[in-house]
């Protein structure tokens, strides 16, 4: 069948608006279908006046009395089927979308015929707040529901269907009638695998513009139409797992088949267009990740999550509190759970090694459960960070395992070199040492793997950007750049249990959890050449009486680190072997608070799990 796109408005009432958003579409020249939705008198004769002067274009259907916009598009679909048409642009009435991307809405359709073209919505400033805010917590359904992030924008009204994948569904499957037609359509169809391409295009909101969503009915509606997708969901989840490893389908009839990217995509703005390559490039380095046999180096693994969550979380935690926002946790985990094989591989492996250095009972074993518990708490651990910086959490909530090491250390007025881990909340310290100034502690970190989170914490508190270096390795050439805060008294915070962000970097083996593992040599490096004090910190997340609350644990380790020349090498091993008893001690003690996602026992010499 010939590519034969056609127009579906669905209108309600909208008799000032139509006119407008009419004159914009029709110079498009295509067939357009306006479907009445038992508006008032008034609007009817608007419409009639335009169903003449429009007669070669427009076909007006009216519904005897008002059903929701989801029965007028389905009705308006249904119709333009009838008619002999495959694809149809659906576009509200009321003029907030523009309708000078409809060509480029119509090029994605005609070079990828199979797939639903959505409108990813870019707001100025008359967008209501509220309403931008509280959509996002429906996309984050929209998420769990089809374990995918495939569809951004779940709501939008400006989106073209294949004409024989939509009507097969809503002949075939009860649509609801009213707003959360659009989202629920959406999630039937993937679930029916089909293929889904976003384009970005502008959205604005008239000062006088009728909205006809009920705040109150609709989002009772909406609820109701996610809990009924979660159910399905679940019911299918064996079946939508298997999906994700299969190709997506086409529209019957089409003549390929071939998910290649639409046109749409590479005629988006440049700013788009960067975004959507740098995610596609994201998610290509994971999926490599996950199948080949040799193990990604940690700082090549993508970051997971988009800077929208992570921001809407910290809105919500602001706005309904810590409590409230906690709960969203449980799903957002159990998506990441589902989807990240590589992680969820890591931390069996992680487990493993620890069941067999301490094989008792309260050592987590590997499995489902364990991993969701671990990757709840690295959520919860995030989450602590944020509230942290947001000024959420007070004293009260940090306790010291003994104060006496960091107290003589801040009254000397000398800088020291600090070694933490990934490990409960390194960043306690610094934000509790900020708000306090207690401290000058800065952070010496590589961060291009979490800049969208980091970013997060920045809007936080300003202070959090301002007590951060970023290196890439750590050895004698960044001593320069250090020497002058640890005259100045600062605090310099690293971590130990990460090999440097590059290949040719330099690491040392010690026995970790039963197996020997990559350890970075620069912290011993640096503090050889700063010549200052070294400590360890570990804060770890404890139950204590009845209330959760951060334990910190601030250990001496070295006055002073020597490493000769002839005998560097040995001097390193030992000093990287005393850092992992540490490292081990606490492992044992908060099984679920090591953080790192990935084989920590393989290096470039050694295949998966540690194995030459």
């Amino acid at each position: 069948m010939s590519f034969a796109p056609c127009i579906v408005i669905p209108i309600y009432n909208h008799k000032d608006a139509i006119g407008s958003t009419l004159a914009h579409l029709a110079v498009h020249g295509l067939p357009i279908f306006v479907v009445d939705d038992g508006s008032d008198e008034a609007t009817q004769q608007v419409l009639a006046a335009l169903a003449r002067q429009y007669a070669d274009q427009l076909t007006l259907l009216r519904l005897p009395e008002n059903g929701g916009k989801g029965a007028a598009v389905m009705a308006g679909l249904r119709a333009a089927r009838t008619a002999g048409y495959t694809h149809a642009l659906q576009i509200d009435a009321d003029g907030q979308h523009d309708a000078a991307d409809v060509p480029r809405f119509i090029d994605a359709a005609r070079a990828e015929p199979g797939a639903v073209i959505l409108g990813r919505p870019v707001y100025d400033d008359s967008v209501p707040k509220a309403r931008l805010y509280g959509r996002y917590l429906t996309h984050v359904w929209v998420w769990i529901e089809t374990l995918s992030l495939t569809i951004r924008d779940s709501m939008c009204g400006f989106r073209l269907y294949p004409l024989a994948l939509a009507c097969e569904l809503i002949d075939s499957v009860p649509l609801p009638t009213r707003m959360d037609f659009d989202i629920e359509i959406l999630v039937r169809l993937h679930w029916r695998r089909a293929v889904f391409r976003s384009i970005p295009t502008r959205v604005t909101y008239a000062a006088d513009g009728v909205s006809h969503f009920d705040v109150l009915w609709d989002n009772v509606r909406i609820s109701r139409s996610h809990t009924r997708l979660v159910f399905g969901m679940l019911w299918r989840l064996p079946v939508l797992l298997a999906h994700k490893v299969m190709p997506r389908r086409v529209a019957p009839g089409d003549d390929e088949g071939d998910e290649v990217k639409g046109a749409a995509e590479v005629a988006a703005d440049a700013e788009m267009a960067e975004a959507a390559g740098a995610r596609a490039e994201a998610e290509a380095a994971r999926a490599k990740a996950e199948t080949e046999a040799a193990p990604e180096a940690w700082w090549r693994i993508a970051e997971r999550g988009s800077h929208l969550g992570m921001s809407l979380l910290a809105l919500s935690c602001k706005l309904f509190g810590r409590r409230f926002t906690a709960l969203w946790l449980h799903p957002v985990v159990a998506y990441f759970l589902l989807t990240g094989r590589a992680a969820r591989e890591a931390s069996d492996n992680y487990f493993r090694h620890l069941n067999a250095v301490a094989p008792s009972g309260d050592t987590p074993r590997p499995g489902w459960l364990s991993a969701y518990r671990h990757m709840l708490a690295f959520a919860q651990s995030g989450f602590d960070k944020l509230a942290a910086w947001s000024g959420r959490i007070n004293d009260a909530d940090v306790t010291f395992d003994d104060p006496s090491a960091f107290e003589a250390l801040i009254a000397s007025g000398k800088g020291a070199l600090v070694i933490g881990a990934h490990l409960g909340n390194i960043e306690m310290m610094r934000a509790l040492a900020v708000r306090g100034a207690y401290a000058k502690v800065t952070a010496v970190v590589y961060t291009e793997h979490a800049r969208r989170f980091n970013r997060v914490l920045a809007s936080a508190n300003d202070e959090f950007a301002r007590h951060l270096l970023e290196v890439g390795d750590f050895g004698p050439e960044t001593a320069v750049l250090m020497q002058q805060r640890i005259d100045e008294g600062e605090l310099l915070v690293i971590v130990g249990d990460r090999v440097p962000a590059r290949e040719a970097a330099r690491t040392t083996d010690a026995q970790f959890l039963g197996a020997s593992a990559p350890f970075a040599q620069g912290p011993y490096v640096l503090a050889h050449a700063l010549g200052c004090p070294v400590y360890l910190f570990f804060c770890i997340k404890e139950h204590v009486g009845e209330r959760d609350g951060y334990h910190m644990y601030f250990e001496p380790f070295a006055e002073r680190i020597e490493l000769p020349r002839r005998e560097r090498a040995q001097h390193l091993a030992a000093w990287a072997q005393r850092y992992a008893v540490r490292l081990e001690h606490y492992c044992r003690k908060a099984p679920y608070q090591w953080f790192n996602f990935f084989d920590f026992w393989a290096s470039p010499r050694r295949g998966a799990n540690g194995r030459t």
